[in-house]
């Protein structure tokens, strides 16, 4: 898109925040409002990806995904994030004590428990990032293709830094810390709207959701909510583009601030404390990221064979037995009879288990084939 039509995507977004702040809220304006949120939803997809491939594509910073699990770090200029890479992984990344010394995204990897990780150090992100400010929008694009993202805060500074990026975060569709909401949405050729709730509303009603769907331009779809969700919410079932991720919030030079203050940070919920500088608490970081990272190691084993400890498979965890069967070998899950698994997730030890069974971590797998 050209910048003309940016900008007025810009101003829309603008004016719709200003009347949205101004309107006040009471049952009468509610579907108003509700019809505000859906078009901001709108204007703001739009701004992210444009609706005409015009123009030279742009620079962005491509990353092989390597690894095991992949773990972007965001934060403001001057935070700490090369030197954090730099520590935890055997990678340099040049650092100085002047903002946006990183320029794209450089790649490290912890390894942990046999895993590989992957550590992305990116850009740091300014405000306004979300609208394509300073390589914001590289910078968010990277994040969305990682499974966890470590939000790298200033301990000195206060809670504003946070604030910022969450807001920048939530504008392009990243959803922090919170798992996606229970409502089931499907278009549809013809019928009209269906719609079914399985539990009492007290934040939308029918007529909400269909002035939503309208706005969206929605007249055929059927809807199930399965929960007490908000307009909110809807929206970004609707729009499909969200994206739910865990978070960590790492606190870096707290070599510089109070006690006190150290004992309130550490206390927030998902929130890390560290010094780079004279390497304090970095070892719990990593091992706080392997439980928010959520994966699961199986090992194998061959019959009459003690199992390989060395070599272990990693996986998301709920994994079953034929996702593992495709780790080992893409055509092993066809010829897969049953399996043997010692471990957390049997009742006895061994137990003969169907391709449906569900992993635990370091499980021992022995699969026998047809």
């Amino acid at each position: 898109t050209s910048t003309r039509d940016t900008m007025g995507i810009l101003d829309k977004i603008a004016e719709i925040e200003k009347e949205i702040s101004k309107t006040q809220k009471n049952k009468a304006t509610n579907y108003h409002l509700g019809t505000l949120k859906a078009k901001l939803a709108k204007y703001r997809t739009q701004l992210l990806e444009p609706a005409t491939k015009k123009g030279p594509e742009g620079e962005g910073f491509d990353v092989m995904k390597s690894g095991d699990a992949r773990v972007a770090m965001i934060g403001f200029p001057s935070v700490g994030k090369s030197t954090l890479l730099s520590t935890l992984t055997k990678t340099e990344s040049v650092q100085a004590d002047y903002e946006f010394t990183t320029l794209t995204c450089i790649p490290g990897v912890i390894e942990h428990r046999g895993a590989n990780i992957q550590l992305l150090d990116l850009p740091g992100i300014i405000e306004g990032a979300s609208q394509g400010k300073g390589r914001g929008r590289q910078v968010i694009a990277v994040a969305r293709t990682a499974d966890l993202v470590i939000m790298v805060l200033d301990a000195c500074k206060k809670d504003i830094h946070k604030d910022l990026l969450e807001r920048e975060l939530e504008a392009v569709g990243i959803r922090l810390n919170i798992r996606k909401p229970d409502i089931y949405f499907k278009e549809k050729k013809t019928g009209g709207v269906s719609f079914t709730a399985t539990c009492n509303l007290t934040n939308m009603d029918e007529k909400m959701v269909r002035t939503i769907l309208h706005e969206y331009k929605i007249h055929n779809a059927e809807v199930l909510l399965r929960e007490d969700s908000t307009p909110d919410e809807f929206i970004d079932v609707i729009s499909g583009t969200r994206i739910y991720m865990p978070c960590l919030y790492v606190y870096n030079k707290i070599d510089q601030i109070s006690l006190e203050e150290v004992d309130r940070l550490a206390r927030g919920p998902h929130n890390v404390v560290i010094s780079c500088n004279m390497k304090l608490n970095l070892e719990y970081l990593v091992e706080v990221l392997w439980e928010h990272l959520d994966l699961i190691r199986v090992y194998t084993k061959k019959p009459g064979q003690p199992p390989d400890f060395d070599d272990g498979i990693i996986f998301r965890n709920g994994v079953t037995v034929t996702h593992v069967c495709n780790g080992i070998h893409r055509t092993l899950a066809n010829d897969c009879k049953y399996a043997l698994v010692w471990g957390k997730s049997t009742k006895f030890n061994p137990q003969r288990v169907g391709m449906s069974h569900v992993m635990a971590d370091e499980d021992v797998i022995q699969i026998v084939k047809k």
